[in-house]
């Protein structure tokens, strides 16, 4: 080419003369008879020179051309071996929409071996058999098979024709298989602790992990899915079903996690789960009992208007951001205990049919239980409110136990109904405690509980039969408070001698109360 040509010629040409004039630049001083002998000296060198890098042009000419060939070679290759590729794939892809059950096994199969090669197409492939997963599919009524043949045939013209339809039992078969490549892949092994340099492993632990892999299953129809230790990015399972057991033990979700309206006909684990990114479950259905334990949620997390029909645990959970339990209903126990909310958390008009259980639970932010219904005992013994606490017209049907709780912000307990024993035993309330328009239908306890703010029970009843041993209020020389407890109840103004203003309440005889509704502290 002369782009190629004429610089090299030009190169040439320059060695020539450069070499030539270098040479001869002090010929004049030699003397006439060996000026000549030194020009064809010169020349000489200067044709050496020139032919040096005519043969250096040439190298790289034929370096040139090696590589030409060696990527020609490469690319024919690469070629081959994505024809190779797609063409394993089409196939594979084509074998699952087969009517023969062992022909959808094998399409399986190979894009799984294909994926295991081709890291590039694991998505890929993990979309595909997402994509099988979600076609529309009827469980069998039973998990036996059936006398019939699994694939009717007709015979025309002594021709069979192809597969007319699918056994359900055969499909479920091919189903439950395509779950288990999935979780296969996902199944993810941390690594061990810090070992001393001589005594590190150098083994791969996870050489079947496809690593970052999206999940879509939006509608799935699932049978028995097991996820438990694998490691998913983002997760789609709304309105899926889950036929069976689901158990999610240990699986880390370190993108979206999206149940909306998800169906769970049996026992669904997620215990020891981490959630990463948003974690949805509005509108999830939970037909069996369900196991939230120990499970970590890093984003905001949500059961808007979930129905738990079975046991429930969140026991230990950790909630890192705000957590919505809105509407959600609790047809029997539900345990959160010692469970740790570190913003806030919602629970407003929430139904506990069952037992509440919030023992030693820990709301380091605002707690909303405004509206809630609690038909069975609901026990917040020894829970600790960093934030405010709101109980605004919540209805307690049965016990409602707050013995040796702390409410570090404010308590709101107006227009709250307590149809059974309200136990504020020991409870600590270190700012205002509300309880505006109460009614208290049995007794209530509030044996040496302590108010270090305002405490308001202004229209409040039921309270004549109230337990008020050893309460106490605010210190002496504190702050502004308002003072406004029950006109069936008599105060006696004791010393204490640790410097509080020591209030003994005890139910008044008869009559109401003589003092005034309010008062300033100090």
């Amino acid at each position: 080419m002369w782009w190629w040509a004429l610089p090299a010629a030009l190169l040439i040409g320059a060695a020539a003369w450069t070499t030539t004039t270098w040479l001869l630049q002090d010929l004049d001083k030699l003397p006439v008879a060996e000026q000549v002998s030194t020009r064809i000296e010169a020349i000489r060198t200067a044709l050496a020179a020139a032919a040096g890098v005519g043969a250096a042009v040439t190298l790289l000419l034929a370096v040139r051309r090696q590589r030409h060939q060696e990527l020609a070679a490469a690319h024919t290759t690469h070629d081959a071996a994505e024809r190779r590729v797609t063409e394993l794939y089409t196939k594979a892809a084509e074998q699952l929409g087969n009517a023969q059950a062992p022909v959808r096994l094998a399409g399986l199969y190979a894009l799984e071996r294909l994926a295991q090669d081709t890291p590039l197409l694991r998505q890929t492939i993990a979309d595909v058999i997402c994509a099988y997963l979600r076609m529309p599919y009827a469980p069998p009524p039973d998990q036996a098979a059936t006398a019939e043949p699994a694939v009717p045939r007709a015979a025309v013209g002594g021709v069979s024709t192809a597969a007319v339809g699918r056994d359900p039992h055969e499909e479920r078969q091919v189903r439950l298989t395509a779950q288990r490549i999935l979780a296969a892949h996902l199944r993810y092994q941390p690594p061990p602790a810090d070992r001393w340099w001589w005594q590190r492993r150098r083994v791969k632990l996870n050489p079947r992990h496809w690593e970052d892999i999206r999940i879509d299953l939006t509608g799935a129809n699932l049978v028995d899915l097991d996820l438990s230790d694998c490691r998913l990015g983002e997760a789609l399972f709304s309105q899926a079903t889950f036929t069976g057991n689901a158990n999610f033990r240990r699986a880390a979700f370190t993108g979206l996690a999206h149940f909306d309206q998800a169906t769970f006909s049996d026992f669904v684990w997620f215990d020891d789960g981490t959630f990463t990114g948003l974690a949805r479950f509005n509108w999830a259905t939970f037909a069996g009992d369900v196991g939230f334990r120990a499970v970590t949620f890093i984003e905001s997390t949500e059961f808007k208007q979930a129905t738990f029909t079975g046991h429930t645990s969140f026991a230990d959970a950790f909630f890192s951001d705000v957590v919505q339990f809105k509407e959600a209903t609790f047809a029997v126990g539900a345990n959160f205990g010692k469970t740790t909310f570190k913003d806030e958390a919602k629970f407003n008009e929430a139904i506990f049919s069952g037992a509440a259980w919030f023992v030693e639970a820990v709301f380091h932010d605002r707690a909303r239980f405004d509206q809630v219904s609690f038909t069975k005992e609901a026990l917040f013994d020894q829970t600790t409110f960093t934030g405010d606490a709101s109980f605004s017209a919540a209805f307690f049907h049965n016990r409602a136990g707050f013995d040796r709780a702390t409410f570090t912000g404010d308590a709101y307990f107006a227009s709250a109904r307590f149809k059974s024993l309200a136990a504020f035993s020991r409870t600590t309330f270190l700012t205002s405690a509300t309880f505006i328009s109460s009614t208290f239908a049995d007794s209530a306890a509030f044996d040496e509980a302590t108010f270090n703010d305002s405490v308001s029970f202004d229209d409040a009843t039921g309270l004549g039969k109230a337990h008020l041993y050893g309460v106490r209020f605010a210190r002496t020389g504190g702050p502004y408070r308002r003072v406004v407890l029950p006109l069936t109840w008599r105060r006696e103004d004791t010393a204490d001698a640790d410097g509080w203003q020591t209030l003994r309440v005890v139910p008044a005889e008869s009559g109401p109360h003589p003092e005034p509704a309010s008062e300033t502290g100090g």
